[in-house]
């Protein structure tokens, strides 16, 4: 069977608010839009009643899907979400400037976990987190990373 990875998807409550973070921030480009009512939607995300509007950004041949759901709204969970719950946990960025890029994302409805900043000195290595505006962790990577 062949597989190809077509994208990530990431629940957001301000649809442009989180476009302006990802693509402002961290780069993205936006490709193309949709937006889905009622069925067949509601059976495949098993969301009765749903409205949706979601937004494809990609960047470095990665797509993220923003779904911005209008009806029934997106379900609270606790943010930060912790590293060691089951499913996606992160994305990872490398860039030149882990407190720079932090301060931007900042200004752009993100959060900065300062005490998530470590430096590895002998691998020449700076990383933090930062949350989306919805809570999302982004890492933020400066030095050896695995590509």
């Amino acid at each position: 069977m062949k597989l190809k990875l077509t994208h990530v998807g990431i629940c957001v409550t301000d649809l442009a608010r989180s476009r302006r973070f990802y693509v402002e921030g961290l780069g993205f480009i936006e490709t193309s839009s949709l937006q889905v009512k009622d069925e067949p939607a509601a059976s495949l995300l098993q969301i009765p009643g749903v409205d949706l509007e979601a937004l494809y950004l990609e960047r470095d041949g990665v797509r993220i899907e923003l779904l911005y759901y209008r009806k029934p709204g997106a379900v609270a969970v606790d943010v930060p979400r912790p590293m060691n719950a089951p499913g996606l946990t992160h994305l990872s960025f490398q860039v030149a400037d882990v407190v720079g890029a932090a301060e931007k994302l900042v200004t752009l409805g993100g959060t900065a976990l300062s005490e998530t900043r470590v430096e590895i000195p002998a691998m020449g290595v700076v990383a933090m987190f930062v949350l989306d505006p919805d809570g999302t962790r982004i890492e933020l990577v400066r030095g050896a990373v695995t590509d």
